[in-house]
């Protein structure tokens, strides 16, 4: 009888000592806490606070560019808030048009919220001045200060757009700002200029779980 009450307590105490000893990552991912990404292969990583790891995640970094009302934007715009950023061209004849359309729906989810914006980089700003941004504004009721359509110099749009969002086709080819920039994705920023998330923007079921993931960021500190 002794022997079989201490393999209970010696199995309990393995047991407490493993659930006590789960993986942080894993936790964390039963917690529905979104995870970071850090490189261009988007694997998602989840990372406590307490790790030694935290201070380092990849975070955009500082940026100015032209808004489609000609006001200047950077970083300091979104000081505090979650945004969404993509790239896009005004010319773009069909992928470009369901992008923005789908992101009309993140508009509309957060319309009142004023803690979420969303950014839309030109990739053809030598095009896209800011007269041609308002008419493309226009058309897809984009809300003033809410959403920002953005040129600049083609140089500093690329710079970011490949070296701090990872936004290519062709991962892992090096190029420079003579090479043509394409994706369909759209990221997840959060309040600290960190990826969060990454979606196909032309997909409607993705752009409803992006919705459901920026609720889920907004209840971070």
């Amino acid at each position: 009888m002794k022997t079989i009450r201490f393999l209970f307590q010696l199995v309990l105490a393995v047991t407490t000592f493993v659930s006590c000893k789960q993986p942080a990552a894993k936790q964390l991912q039963e917690a529905k806490v979104l995870p970071f990404y850090n490189s261009a292969e988007f694997t998602p990583q989840w990372i406590e606070p307490s790790s030694s790891g935290y201070d380092s995640i990849h975070t955009i970094p500082s940026f100015q560019f032209i808004n489609q009302d000609g006001d200047t934007v950077t970083e300091k715009t979104f000081s505090g808030k979650i945004y969404v950023a993509d790239f896009f061209f005004t010319e773009c004849p069909g992928i470009c048009k369901r992008l923005t359309t789908n992101l009309t729906l993140v508009q509309t989810a957060f319309a009142n919220d004023d803690t979420v914006l969303l950014l839309s980089h030109s990739v053809t700003p030598e095009s896209d001045n800011t007269a041609r941004l308002q008419q493309y504004a226009k058309a897809f009721k984009v809300i003033k200060n809410k959403w920002h359509l953005v040129t600049g110099k083609r140089e500093d749009i690329y710079g970011i757009a490949r070296r701090s969002y990872f936004a290519d086709e062709d991962m892992g080819v090096k190029k420079n700002s003579s090479d043509f920039l394409h994706t369909e994705n759209i990221l997840l920023i959060d309040k600290h200029r960190r990826i969060r998330g990454v979606y196909k923007g032309t997909s409607v079921k993705d752009v409803n779980d992006l919705i459901a993931d920026i609720k889920i960021l907004k209840k971070e500190a």
